[in-house]
């Protein structure tokens, strides 16, 4: 038997090259193929499609509407490449970011405890300002205890996620923000969504499904973001008590906006806010700054700081952003006029809106008001136009709502004057006008 070992001894560099390219090629024939797209982030067919959708827009002499660079604080107006522009794509409610007080004490809690509390807090992140600010939230809400964590949507995810699991059951409505979704999936519980805002739908599903697990949570939304229209809140709280459920109501839009004192949507209804087991909001609406919270019982509250993952493994909100919510929420106390100025001037806009025969969908009572288009491109024109007319507004489009559901949705601050919105208004409905004839600015 030959040595294969003297045999390719005996061959030439050149031989041995042609042998080894042999040798790699029937290797290569053997194993399965890899495509490209599967380990080039260039080649992804989401990517590829995104390219494709941008250049549609180009093709259609449309600006890109999203990632405008805003040179200031963003208030009733904005400034955008030296533009200034009457603004209503800002959660600035209440005009408190930027608010001079609110500034300044941003600037304080910096200068003693520096730009970062450099831990998590459990570990050695804890400052006197989180537990300042836990309690005053608590306290305006009207319940226990409140939870800090660093980031609105990451709230809603590591909550979900942390409280609930396989054996249980989580209903949530169908309209309800991709945070709440992923929080169920996070959770591994079953998930089943309700039609938006109809509560004998969701009792349907109790009184199929509630038997058959250990834990149910519904989850609802105080002002629902793209539609600006509020739930029923009695009649969940009713549903939840009667089918041993927890319910979780996410107030990031309504937290500050509803209610005689934006006490959020428990103020509205005059009920006890103790009634709902989970009160979730945001701290980069109303209140002036960057994070989120989750108020409820003792119990709750000290489960999820002594155990949620999106909490002890994730470093404490910042000084400043701390210190700006803290005094944005004393601001709003000490005036509640802001909360009624913003009730006027978004009640202000639905009554010119219907003058004009906008289609504002279901929009009451909310800080959001969506104007509905149904097609994209027009939604997208719609707003092109209105920039070029000193007035800065987003479209929402496929998938963020349904398809030819497309909208401009319009955040009403109460800092926005009549004659803002009256100007508004009637620019919008000329250039929705224009576009259905066929033409465009």
């Amino acid at each position: 038997m030959s040595n294969p070992s003297n045999s390719l001894d005996n061959l030439s560099a050149e031989e041995k090259r042609v042998l080894l390219a042999e040798l790699l090629q029937k290797k290569s024939e053997a194993e399965p193929s890899i495509p490209p797209e599967h380990y080039r982030f260039d080649l992804y067919p989401e990517y590829l499609q995104l390219k494709e959708q941008q250049a549609q827009l180009q093709s259609n002499d449309i600006r890109n509407p999203y990632f405008a660079v805003h040179e200031g604080i963003a208030r009733d107006t904005t400034l955008i490449d030296g533009q200034e522009l009457i603004n209503f794509s800002t959660y600035n409610y209440l005009g408190l970011a930027g608010h001079p007080t609110v500034s300044e004490t941003a600037k304080q809690a910096i200068d003693r405890y520096g730009t970062s509390v450099s831990a998590s807090r459990p570990v050695s992140g804890e400052k006197a300002l989180h537990l300042e600010l836990e309690q005053e939230i608590s306290d305006f809400i009207g319940v226990d205890d409140a939870v800090l964590y660093v980031a609105g949507h990451g709230t809603n995810v590591t909550t979900i996620g942390h409280l609930f699991g396989r054996n249980d059951l989580i209903l949530y409505d169908s309209f309800s923000h991709n945070s709440i979704f992923l929080g169920c999936m996070l959770s591994g519980a079953r998930a089943i969504s309700f039609a938006h805002n109809d509560a004998a739908d969701l009792e349907k599903l109790l009184a199929k499904h509630r038997h058959r697990y250990q834990r149910v949570l519904i989850v609802i939304e105080g002002v629902y973001s793209a539609d600006g229209d509020i739930p029923d809140l009695p009649k969940f709280i009713e549903l939840k008590e009667r089918h041993k459920a927890f319910l979780m109501v996410d107030e990031a839009h309504s937290i500050g906006v509803l209610g005689n004192h934006g006490q959020g949507i428990s103020e509205h209804f005059g009920i006890d806010p103790r009634t709902v087991d989970l009160w979730m909001g945001t701290l980069s609406k109303s209140f002036a700054s960057c994070g989120g919270y989750i108020a409820g019982c003792h119990a709750v509250v000290e489960y999820l700081k002594c155990t949620a993952p999106g909490f002890i493994y994730s470093i404490g909100i910042t000084p400043a952003n701390t210190a700006a919510s803290l005094a944005a929420l004393r601001v709003l106390k000490q005036e509640p006029e802001r909360v009624a100025q913003l009730h006027n001037r978004a009640q202000l806009f639905l009554d010119l809106a219907s003058e004009k025969g906008l289609n504002t969908g279901t929009s009451h009572g909310s800080a959001v008001i969506p104007v509905m288009v149904g097609d994209t491109l027009k939604a997208l024109r719609l707003s092109q136009d209105l920039f070029r007319q000193g007035v800065n507004v987003q479209p929402m489009t496929f998938p963020v709502v349904p398809q030819n559901a497309a909208r401009l949705r319009f955040f009403i601050s109460s800092t926005h004057t009549e004659d803002q919105i009256r100007f508004t208004v009637e620019t919008l409905a000329t250039a929705l006008t224009t576009i259905e004839s066929g033409a465009h600015l």
